[in-house]
């Protein structure tokens, strides 16, 4: 990655995903009623000691301006129409405008220091700082549906910590929604089990599902476009799956259906893409994520750069795919650079 006007290499990218604990965030964020202090878990203090440094360690950070700005555009419905009661949940779309205010202040390059919280005894590792980027990042994510992805890049013996924000979108669309289950051949949704679900509110359920799993006329109009996966080549549509480039829980209502943000997958390469591990340039070469090992893509069978001719591609789908690189794809690709 280029920072500065300077080419990082990455040395290494943090094994686990830091979503981003309730006590963490700034009040009005809160889906609690502690203050909390600021200070971050992100692992056990082994796995912590590996990535950071030995015990009391003093890390320098940074932050993009521009990925801050795509993590705001990316979790903005979560702004306008809260999944969960935050404590200033009535006033989260003028706050949203504020940030964005904010953020368009910011430099291109935000450095910030995290520190050791070593005085803290038992196997949990925890961060604190009290740099400005480290409460920006306090006062834009929420709770249980953000989470950090952090690589180490530069150079062993001064290495840079680079850190973005991520939307969870599956957590997103799992507290809008509740899960359902089967009881006695009636759907009963678990987020309110003693209400009487009326059988226009489960058909009304089972089209939101459907859509949002691709089914339906979303399916249909995707599969008219791409009537096989374009890495196994699988054309029996009961192993494929209608896939969303932008995903469900942050694109607009005509988005949702629109086939053009889509792709026909097997469930494998699915995965792969919903969650961020794959993404395609528009000239069908796909970019793989440093955050699978890899051990992992060789035995996927998968390789970086590699060119996937069958992979439906035009001007529609690359207006997607930007959105996918900038607040999907975990690891560094910017479609503006190539």
């Amino acid at each position: 990655m280029k920072v500065n006007g300077e080419n990082l290499s990455t040395l290494a990218v943090f094994p686990s995903m830091m979503t981003v604990p309730d006590c963490f965030v700034v009040g009005s964020n809160k889906l609690g009623q502690g203050h909390g202090e600021a200070k971050f878990y992100i692992t056990s203090k082994k796995e912590m000691y590996d990535f950071y440094g030995v015990p009391g360690f003093r890390a320098k950070c940074f932050m993009l301006k521009t990925d801050l700005i795509a993590y705001m555009l990316a979790i903005k419905n979560e702004y306008y129409q809260p999944s969960q009661e935050y404590a200033k949940k009535d006033i989260f779309p003028q706050l949203w405008d504020k940030r964005m205010a904010m953020i368009s202040n910011l430099e291109d390059v935000i450095f910030f220091f995290i520190e050791d919280q070593d005085q803290i005894v038992g196997p949990r590792g925890y961060i604190n700082s009290d740099d400005r980027g480290y409460q920006i990042i306090r006062e834009l994510a929420l709770p249980l549906v953000s989470y950090i992805y952090v690589e180490k890049v530069g150079t062993e013996s001064a290495p840079l910590y680079y850190w973005k924000l991520f939307v969870d979108f599956e957590a997103i669309w799992e507290r809008q929604n509740g899960p359902l289950v089967f009881t006695y051949g009636k759907q009963k949704d678990l987020k309110e089990p003693e209400k009487k679900i009326t059988k226009k509110q489960i058909e009304q359920e089972q089209e939101i599902r459907r859509a949002r799993d691709g089914q339906g006329k979303y399916r249909e109009l995707l599969l008219e476009q791409c009537h096989f996966c374009p890495f196994t080549m699988i054309s029996d549509e009961r192993l494929l799956i209608a896939s969303h480039i932008k995903p469900w829980a942050a694109s607009e209502p005509e988005e949702k259906t629109d086939p053009y943000n889509g792709y026909m997958l097997s469930p494998l390469y699915d995965r792969l893409f919903d969650r961020g591990f794959i993404t395609f340039t528009p000239d069908r070469h796909i970019i793989l994520s440093e955050f699978i090992s890899s051990f992992t893509w060789k035995q996927i069978n998968l390789k970086n750069n590699a060119f996937i001719k069958a992979l439906p591609m035009d001007d529609k789908r690359i207006k997607y795919l930007r959105f996918h690189h900038q607040s999907v794809f975990k690891g560094v690709y910017s479609l503006d650079e190539n």
